[in-house]
């Protein structure tokens, strides 16, 4: 492929991203106005909260969008949808819409992926309390969350998480960057939170070579992981993540979630 040729790849991934980003506040903003409470997480949300999601080294493309609420505003989610002209995946609204929502684009493959009230992929993790932190997203500090739960990272998570560390400093709370107080608290009391959280953050600092980052933003990411790996191990930990600890790799401490079938999430 010519220079040429990945200019042009790129700017179409460039007009892409942004038409996905903007209907996605569309969206949000319809949500408040109706005061449903629905927040963006995954790359979408990196995206609006990083301005380095939006160039290289660390740019990338954003396919669908996705999104928490409350179980007790399933209703209220599935009519703005409607109303917006998204279509929903009835069978499977129908057997996972306690937890789970899906809806598409009619004559599109894009769709929109709504969980409730818990995320859970190979942690299970309880943001009810904390969608109203940012008013478009998930807090940044709920948004690494849900990356340095990954057991499999790959190369999009990687970059969404050093996008996160190199434009967002590492604070005591939720306002201002990304808590590392709150994230400790979470390993405390956890083990496998703790394993996990601790193995992808070595997965980070392994890569970051890999991505062509400039040196002073590639110190800065290391100073930062270094400042979260610390406030974790120094965080006291909880009866239950001893115990747990004494056991260790002989149990599996977590999930490996499955993706919905496309027919399911394209049924009409």
């Amino acid at each position: 492929m010519g220079r040429e040729d990945r200019r042009t790849v790129a700017s179409g991934a460039t007009e892409m991203n942004e038409r996905v980003m903007n209907e996605s506040k569309r969206i949000v903003d319809e949500a408040t106005r109706k005061e449903i409470v629905l927040r963006l997480l995954g790359g979408v949300a990196i995206g609006l909260n990083c301005p380095s999601a939006s160039s290289p080294p660390l740019a990338r493309e954003y396919a669908d969008a996705d999104f928490i609420g409350l179980k007790k505003q399933a209703g209220k989610i599935k009519s703005l949808f409607t109303d917006l002209r998204y279509a929903p995946a009835k069978t499977f609204n129908a057997i996972h819409g306690d937890r789970r929502l899906l809806f598409y684009i009619p004559d599109s493959s894009k769709q929109v992926d709504v969980v409730l009230d818990l995320f859970h992929m190979c942690h299970e993790f309880d943001f009810r309390d904390r969608l109203t932190i940012h008013p478009v997203t998930l807090s940044i500090s709920d948004l690494l969350i849900t990356k340095l739960q990954v057991i499999k990272v790959n190369d999009k998570d990687i970059r969404d998480m050093l996008c996160l560390l190199k434009d967002h400093e590492i604070t005591d709370n939720d306002e201002r960057g990304i808590n590392r107080r709150y994230i400790a608290k979470l390993c405390s009391q956890d083990w496998g939170i703790y394993r996990t959280f601790t193995d992808t953050l070595n997965t980070i600092g392994s890569s970051l070579n890999s991505y062509n980052l400039a040196q002073g933003d590639t110190e800065a990411i290391e100073s930062r992981i270094r400042t979260l790996h610390n406030a974790i191990e120094q965080e006291p930990k909880s009866t239950g993540w001893k115990l747990r600890a004494k056991i260790g790799d002989k149990v599996r401490w977590y999930e490996l979630p499955e993706e919905p079938h496309p027919a399911l999430a394209s049924e009409s």
